[in-house]
């Protein structure tokens, strides 16, 4: 039976739905997994062991999941746990699927109405949940405490911005963060913010951050190679390759690059791809390089020294190339990306301005000389490229940094089997008090 929050949720939609309908037709999302947000996963079979429905939004938090995956569901998924992920983009469901789809279950997390998240909790009837960053859903806290599942957040973070839209809600979103078995915080902030939101401060921890601890694909060096031949990037020329790149942020890249400095962008979001495409002649991954791409030239040869990555699944790759590394949707206002994986290659790294939702790891890779933050990216870019021993000496810092932070995933995988049935977490309370 709908309960409050659902007619909440329905009104909300209904007065949204002409914006919503806008949008998913103009990014063609409406042709997503509506089953599976309506909560009808494919119903689990039968397994001995521990169910863990891990759950992340979108591609960031899939790949931070990796070492708990591993941890938890071992070598092709013969782990003391069954692990099921379950992500709520596209994009991120496509990543999951390419990650882990192969040895454990990836499902849609569905929408936070009762009847939804009841279906999916049939189906999938996990012993615990460990959210990734945040994901804290009225509802579905509530059938999991019904349920008695342990419900516990991973790699938590809670930045300013989001934490006074919550502080608004208090009232309302209160009883959801108390349901919450455990929170691991990335930092003490994070976790002064969790327990201002209701978690009791007795069921926090801090262990950084997981992103130190993403591994690199093994064959990352024999992709960036045929990545390379294949676009036709020229191994004795600077590469600049700007990774994650949101709105506007390809359009400044282009506006002051020195024709001596070859650029790569790789654009975060698929649907973008064609409108990067348009901003000039690049040598297009999808179409290869030998393709006359009449993006903005009417068919003409694409013009040298500009690389456009617009397919999935290969940022790795793409960054390997580089001599230096543009951290994306840090000059546009929208929080920055994940600099770790520059950084373990032993890339410097350039960061805008707009570094939010990373500042933690940016002020650590700045401080340890890894990375440089500016408000202009060729400012920062030519002054590495043409100084070759702080080139060298950034390359060498990244790595060391990153091992100093790692160690995250253990602190997060311990809160998870603490809550297993027979840990010592208090498992089967899904947060104690009843709410």
């Amino acid at each position: 039976m709908p309960n409050a929050l659902d007619l909440l949720y329905g009104a909300g939609l209904l007065v949204a739905s002409p914006v919503l309908a806008y949008r998913l037709l103009r990014t063609g999302k409406w042709r997503t997994d509506w089953p599976g947000r309506l909560g009808r996963a494919e119903a689990l079979g039968h397994d001995p062991r521990p169910t863990v429905l891990l759950h992340g939004v979108s591609v960031g938090e899939v790949a931070a999941a990796e070492p708990m995956v591993a941890g938890l569901g071992g070598p092709e998924g013969r782990g003391p746990c069954r692990v099921v992920m379950s992500v709520t983009t596209d994009t991120g469901f496509a990543r999951a699927t390419a990650l882990y789809g192969t040895h454990h279950r990836v499902v849609r997390y569905p929408l936070d109405f009762s009847s939804a998240v009841d279906r999916f909790l049939d189906r999938v009837r996990p012993d615990v949940v460990g959210l990734l960053e945040l994901e804290v859903w009225p509802n579905f806290t509530r059938a999991c405490q019904d349920r008695n599942i342990p419900v516990v957040v991973l790699n938590g973070r809670l930045s300013a911005e989001s934490f006074r839209g919550y502080e608004r809600l208090r009232r309302a979103l209160e009883p959801s963060f108390k349901r919450l078995s455990g929170v691991s915080a990335q930092t003490e902030a994070y976790a002064d913010r969790f327990e201002a939101l209701g978690v009791p401060r007795a069921r926090i921890e801090v262990a950084d951050s997981m992103k130190w601890d993403v591994p690199l694909p093994d064959d990352v060096s024999a992709a960036a190679t045929d990545l390379g031949r294949e676009l036709g990037v020229d191994p004795s020329v600077p590469v600049v390759v700007a990774i994650s790149t949101g709105p506007d942020e390809e359009a400044l890249l282009l506006a002051d690059r020195p024709p001596d400095i070859q650029l790569v962008v790789v654009p975060r979001k698929p649907e973008r791809f064609e409108a990067v495409a348009s901003l000039a002649n690049w040598h297009r991954r999808s179409r290869g390089s030998a393709v006359l791409d009449g993006a903005a030239g009417g068919g003409s040869v694409p013009d040298a020294g500009l690389f456009l990555v617009d397919t999935m699944g290969e940022a790795e790759a793409a960054t390997a190339l580089a001599d230096v590394v543009v951290i994306g949707r840090s000059f546009n206002g929208m929080g920055g990306s994940n600099p770790v994986p520059a950084a373990r290659l032993g890339k410097p790294v350039v960061v805008g301005p707009d570094h939010q939702n990373f500042a933690q790891m940016v002020g650590a890779l700045v401080e340890g000389g890894a990375a440089v933050v500016g408000p202009r990216p060729w400012s920062a870019l030519n002054e590495i490229l043409g100084d070759l021993a702080r080139r060298d000496a950034m390359s060498a810092a990244g790595p060391r940094v990153v091992d100093e932070h790692s160690g995250a995933t253990e602190a997060n995988l311990a809160l998870i089997r603490r809550h297993l049935p027979g840990g010592d977490g208090r498992a089967g309370t899904a947060g104690g008090a009843r709410l």
